[in-house]
């Protein structure tokens, strides 16, 4: 099993976190978002993914033997749960499962797009707008959005998002509070969320999965 991705990704950061969960072994593939214009773009890694977006799981299919090269950060979790259950990402219930779905898009689907690298490089190089608009962007979204998620928290969680047991929501969170901090965003008005993300940043596989301590971390 190989995962290509950047230590610093959003996306991959979350998959990082369900094979640490999962305990699963993979060989990790370092491809770095900005050197040489971005490793991403490589006809080589094109191949892998067309979206030159990382990350990408490449692994063997159990059923057929052949090489199975997945992308989208969800739909290789959600194929992980599936194959590997050892650790249930998203709950059997039916309810339970929309509950931490929905969480998890609030973070996946609407935040972390609109914070993603490249909009942000569209955002100062071909609008030409400056760093400090930049942070601004990224603070305005990550208010909109944990506002709605502690509200959403008040019904939900227990130690952690939803109950007492880790989720698909646990994993798409913490990457996004990761980068709220990266870019100083004032998070005090979010405590529910702070008190679930203490909780998830001290669990070994959160602590394995940190983008500080991936190989190519401040590559």
């Amino acid at each position: 099993m190989k995962l290509y991705g950047y230590w610093r990704s959003s996306a991959s950061y979350r998959v990082r976190i369900a094979l640490a969960l999962k305990e699963l072994e993979y060989e990790y593939c370092p491809v770095h978002l900005l050197k040489s214009g971005g490793e991403q773009k490589s006809s080589e890694y094109v191949r892998l993914n067309p979206a030159k977006l990382v990350p990408t799981l490449e692994l063997t299919d159990p059923n057929t033997g052949d090489r199975l090269v997945l992308n989208q950060s969800l739909a290789i979790i959600e194929y992980l749960d599936a194959r590997f259950p050892s650790h249930r990402l998203i709950p059997e219930d039916p309810a339970r499962a929309a509950v931490v779905r929905t969480l998890a898009l609030d973070m996946a689907a609407d935040l972390q797009p609109i914070a993603n690298l490249r909009v942000l490089q569209y955002l100062t190089g071909e609008l030409g707008q400056p760093d400090e608009t930049k942070v601004t962007w990224i603070t305005h979204w990550v208010e909109q959005a944990f506002t709605a998620f502690e509200a959403r928290l008040q019904h939900t969680a227990g130690s952690f998002c939803v109950g007492d047991t880790v989720s698909l929501a646990d994993v798409c969170l913490i990457p996004q509070v990761y980068n709220a901090k990266r870019f100083n965003v004032d998070l005090s008005a979010y405590p529910r969320l702070l008190t679930v993300t203490e909780a998830l940043e001290a669990l070994p596989a959160f602590i394995a999965a940190k983008p500080e301590n991936q190989i190519d971390a401040n590559s």
